[in-house]
């Protein structure tokens, strides 16, 4: 069964530790917590702190987006408040492969994720080491916004290779997935949806989550 995380940058803000309470009991899978720091991508949003304030009110794994200059600056901040998971984008300028023995030597999963417009190709010679890949299906920095189609191609290949060569990755898709496009990318391989506004505009979680449970 595909696995659903709510991204918290879609929650109502004044009352995050209860929203991330309420998509645990509705059946979420994880809980994908957004950082953004105002220079990888033109927005602010949570720091290391708010994570711990919040990690109590629910169970199930935490993923850290690192969508920020210098994540292996900051990685072990967001580890320590309760990351389970740490994503780390190919576009940063850093020893990729140093920083995800790293972080998995301190006990966390690493997820490689890859923006709309760069090349697929960046990312494979981190296949058969990451623990899971995001591929973003908008431009990071805001929620709400249009899933792009010409996206879903990396996510076949990206799915190809992982039979081929039998490896163990999750193929994770973020960015505008409802009830539509969320069966798109089931059909071409992904295992986990991100998704915050189909979910948090809605007024039954559990309802707008099953909705996007398409068998594979």
């Amino acid at each position: 069964m595909v696995k659903i995380a709510p991204s918290l940058l879609s929650a109502n803000f004044a009352f995050l530790g209860e929203e991330v309470k309420k998509v645990t009991l509705a059946g979420a899978d994880l809980i994908h917590f957004d950082v953004m720091d105002g220079h990888f991508v033109p927005n602010l949003t949570f720091g290391p702190m708010v994570l711990a304030a919040i990690r109590k009110y629910s169970h199930l794994p935490f993923e850290a987006h690192l969508m920020i200059t210098n994540p292996e600056k900051y990685w072990k901040n967001f580890a320590d408040a309760g990351a389970d998971i740490i994503g780390i984008h190919i576009e940063c300028q850093i020893d990729h492969i140093s920083l995800i023995k790293e972080i998995q030597k301190y006990g966390k999963k690493v997820c490689i994720v890859i923006n709309p417009p760069t090349p697929i190709e960046n990312i494979y010679s981190f296949l058969e080491i990451v623990d899971m890949v995001l591929i973003m299906t908008v431009n990071p920095g805001f929620g709400g916004q249009k899933f792009i189609h010409s996206v879903v191609d990396k996510i076949r290949k990206v799915n190809k290779i992982r039979k081929e060569k039998k490896l163990n990755f999750e193929i994770e898709v973020d960015g505008g997935i409802n009830e539509k496009t969320s069966r798109i990318v089931i059909e071409n391989g992904a295992d986990i949806l991100v998704t915050g506004n189909y979910i948090f505009s809605g007024d039954n979680y559990k309802e707008r989550i099953e909705s996007l449970r398409w068998k594979k």
